[in-house]
């Protein structure tokens, strides 16, 4: 009697190119590289909901891969995830989680909470002990009013009034340890939070072009792409056109193996 093959699931994240990077590794080739967002990104609490905040700019290693990168991902209609780390876990892990949300208010007929969709995500970064790289903020509104939750790639959360990630992190909780306070108003809170987000494009390599802008209120939410735009191109204040003959060029000159001997032969 012949057992039952195994049959390996579908679903969830596999790592099966672990193996394939490390034969190309001992061969002397290059690794391929994950697109990383780089990353600031931040929330507060105000008065009447939750600010999120976060940058545009994607990088590869050096390279910006991206400039207007989606940061700030729809996780159900009255809450919203930033996203900073591995660009393909966050966005992948949001989406899978934000599906798991949908069925969870169809069978409830519920509107979720917002520590619901924490408890997930905490549970199911924990399960993979840190090999997906996403660092998550998570604000959103339910019937107990307003969350901010930040989830750390190895399942740790922290429930504060103001939070900031990425690789600007610093920078921006700068401009919040300094001027954030119990009972803002809203302009002042997104004014807040684009000025903390362009601290981060300002002082951090990896954070850069807009500040996306998500405010998150009882039944409303305003997602503004674009909020500001601190890296816009100016036009260049001269022509950097040269003349034909401004660089001399030295005509190239080829010699034969003999004189090449005769020129190296320092004996006489």
């Amino acid at each position: 009697m012949t057992g039952t093959p195994l049959i390996e699931p579908n679903s969830g994240f596999k790592f099966d190119n672990v193996k394939r990077n490390q034969l190309l590794n001992d061969k002397g080739f290059m690794v391929p590289t994950a697109t990383k967002t780089g990353t600031t990104i931040v929330g507060l609490l105000y008065k009447d909901g939750v600010v999120l905040g976060a940058d545009t700019r994607a990088t590869s290693g050096t390279i910006v891969a991206d400039k207007n990168c989606r940061k700030i991902h729809y996780m159900a209609p009255n809450m919203y995830c930033c996203g900073a780390g591995t660009a393909a876990d966050t966005d992948f892990t949001t989406e899978m989680i934000s599906s798991q949300l949908a069925l969870h208010s169809l069978n409830t007929g519920r509107e979720a909470r917002v520590v619901t969709a924490m408890t997930m995500l905490k549970q199911y970064l924990f399960r993979y002990q840190g090999h997906i790289g996403a660092a998550l903020i998570l604000g959103g509104y339910d019937v107990t009013g307003p969350h901010l939750f930040t989830i750390y790639p190895h399942g740790s959360t922290d429930k504060l009034p103001y939070v900031t990630m990425g690789s600007g992190s610093l920078a921006a909780m700068s401009v919040f340890e300094s001027q954030w306070r119990p009972g803002l108003s809203r302009d002042e809170a997104v004014e807040m939070v684009k000025d903390a987000i362009e601290s981060g494009i300002f002082n951090d390599l990896g954070s850069g072009s807009n500040v996306d802008v998500c405010v998150i209120t009882k039944g409303d939410v305003e997602y503004i792409r674009g909020y500001s735009q601190p890296n816009q191109r100016v036009a260049k204040e001269q022509s950097y056109r040269f003349p034909a003959g401004t660089t001399e060029f030295i005509a190239p000159k080829t010699r034969t193996p003999a004189e090449e001997a005769t020129a190296m032969d320092v004996s006489a």
